[in-house]
């Protein structure tokens, strides 16, 4: 199964003003696109052309570095822009997530905590995620484009810190970069969808 750059599910303007047109343009346009053609040659040289998204990221991990470095952030970036959406993000969650993130995480305002804690402390590029492990959430972070499919868990959330996610918009203020994203871009109904399907 080849890889294919998704369409952004919004106008490249939507996300303004926590996230540029332009961020937007460079993110999904130029480097969602190099990890696509670059990932699709390494995964027909590996003979995993075939192979779904989520098979190539797990049988490259630790084996093949730079099939999986591609392949990993296809994977991370396809959900990413689906993470996020215009009028997104706060405290409206469905429901279901919000009893699941009391009963795992201590409650919204501490997962908001945590998980802005923990984009700020990937240290240089990666990712910080909200997974499900062992049937229940957790806060996680990842270096480059590593994701919890391979640490046993499943990500139904991920906020991107590699500088080209946010330095347009934000120069070196990652903090500002991950509240804007919690508070105001997250698509509570995507990361729904996702937590439904691991049937935590």
């Amino acid at each position: 199964m080849a890889f294919t750059l998704p369409e952004l599910p919004y106008a490249y303007d939507a996300l303004q003003p926590y996230m540029s047109a332009e961020t937007l343009q460079f993110h999904h346009d130029k480097h969602h696109q190099a990890y696509v053609d670059m990932g699709n040659k390494l995964a027909a040289e590996a003979g995993l052309g075939d192979a779904s998204v989520e098979e190539v990221v797990k049988q490259s991990f630790g084996k093949n570095q730079p099939l999986f470095n591609n392949a990993g952030q296809h994977f991370n970036h396809i959900h990413f822009w689906q993470w996020m959406k215009p009028n997104g993000g706060g405290k409206s969650l469905p429901g279901k997530l919000q009893t699941a993130i009391d009963s795992d995480l201590g409650g919204y305002d501490k997962f908001r905590n945590d998980f802005i804690e923990a984009g700020k402390g990937q240290f240089g590029s990666g990712w910080a995620w909200l997974a499900v492990k062992d049937g229940k959430l957790a806060i996680m972070k990842t270096p480059n484009g590593e994701n919890p499919l391979v640490h046993g868990a499943s990500p139904i959330l991920g906020v991107d810190v590699w500088e080209h996610s946010y330095y347009i918009d934000y120069r070196n203020a990652r903090p500002k970069y991950l509240e804007a994203f919690v508070d105001n871009l997250v698509n509570w109904d995507h990361v729904l969808e996702m937590y439904e399907k691991t049937g935590a």
